[in-house]
């Protein structure tokens, strides 16, 4: 065999053992997950850390149909990315860590949560994200500590602190969400805007604790929100000041009998009520006020009520548009 046939062999050998097979999604920007096999990777976690980061164009994962018993990590270098499941009855990521089994002092809570966003510009569609753990305290389904988040068409599952908005400046935009808990379910001090969603209270407890920084201008608004509850449910309040600026808005929302006559909470052992801004708008329903909420709170004209467009929550210059999937 003369030294020409010995190189074309040696060459296709090399190339036998370095070649990998493209990506079922077709490319590095969609990716498909499947327990079964059938996609690119069997877990979700494999699929983001595959991920190129930071980069130029978004990375559409798609999770096919299954209950996803994992934590999921999106870390901040890991930007642009997308999770598309295949509906949020058929699509679960599930896991059930809570406080008391993380036992890492009393910053436990934050360890807890099911999904974990740090990337920017994170988009979830068509998923349950569940925190399994039951009513044991302090247990995230998911944590957001990024800017620019979207989710659409997602459930949002848990009891105590089911969904944590983390960052300040940051912002997060909630559309045709189903979103459940106990105790402070909707909780921290993101600019986070829900919109038609649907609010299950499963105890007779708060729903929101803002922890707005003193320099943001809104805090969580939920405008065209249904808030239910199962029966048994009597006393419910739309939210309590977590710190001293929280702030808190429900407009054109129809609330459930259960919404206490007060609507609102004072944090107890605080004189935050004195500072916090909390206010509705035409809310509806048996629940909405009807003379007899707390002093503190507001009922918002149709003036102040027009301040609350997406652009203005969103200081300007971001919107929630559709095309950003």
């Amino acid at each position: 065999m003369g030294l020409r046939e010995t190189f074309w062999i040696y060459l296709l050998v090399c190339t036998a053992f370095s070649y990998k097979p493209p990506l079922r999604g077709k490319s590095p920007f969609n990716i498909v997950v499947a327990q079964d096999g059938t996609g690119d990777y069997t877990t979700i976690q494999a699929a983001i850390d595959a991920c190129k980061s930071f980069p130029e164009q978004r990375i559409h994962i798609f999770i096919k149909r299954g209950v996803y018993h994992e934590k999921v990590l999106i870390p901040s270098w890991n930007t642009r990315i997308t999770l598309t499941g295949a509906g949020p009855d058929s699509t679960v990521i599930s896991y059930d860590d809570y406080f008391a089994r993380i036992g890492r002092g009393p910053n436990s809570t934050f360890f807890t949560a099911t999904l974990l966003v740090e990337g920017n510009d994170f988009h979830a569609d068509s998923l349950t994200i569940e925190n399994r753990a039951g009513p044991v305290g302090q247990a995230i389904a998911v944590a957001v500590e990024a800017d620019r988040c979207i989710f659409r068409d997602c459930r949002l599952v848990g009891n105590q602190d089911t969904l944590y908005l983390s960052g300040e400046g940051f912002r997060q935009y909630f559309e045709g969400c189903a979103i459940e808990g106990t105790t402070d379910f909707i909780f921290g001090e993101a600019t986070a805007l829900f919109e038609k969603c649907i609010i299950t209270c499963k105890s007779d407890s708060y729903i929101t604790a803002a922890s707005t920084p003193e320099n943001s201008a809104c805090g969580f608004v939920f405008r065209d929100c249904i808030l239910r509850a199962p029966p048994g449910i009597r006393q419910v309040y739309l939210g309590r000041p977590w710190r001293r600026y929280a702030r808190v808005v429900f407009m054109q929302c129809t609330l459930g009998a259960f919404i206490d006559k007060a609507g609102w909470s004072n944090w107890k052992g605080t004189d935050y009520y004195r500072t916090a801004y909390f206010a509705e708008y035409r809310d509806n329903g048996p629940g909405a006020a009807s003379g007899d909420r707390v002093g503190w709170s507001h009922q918002l004209t149709d003036g102040q009520a027009g301040r609350y467009t997406t652009a203005n929550i969103f200081s300007g210059t971001w919107l929630p548009l559709q095309s950003n999937f």
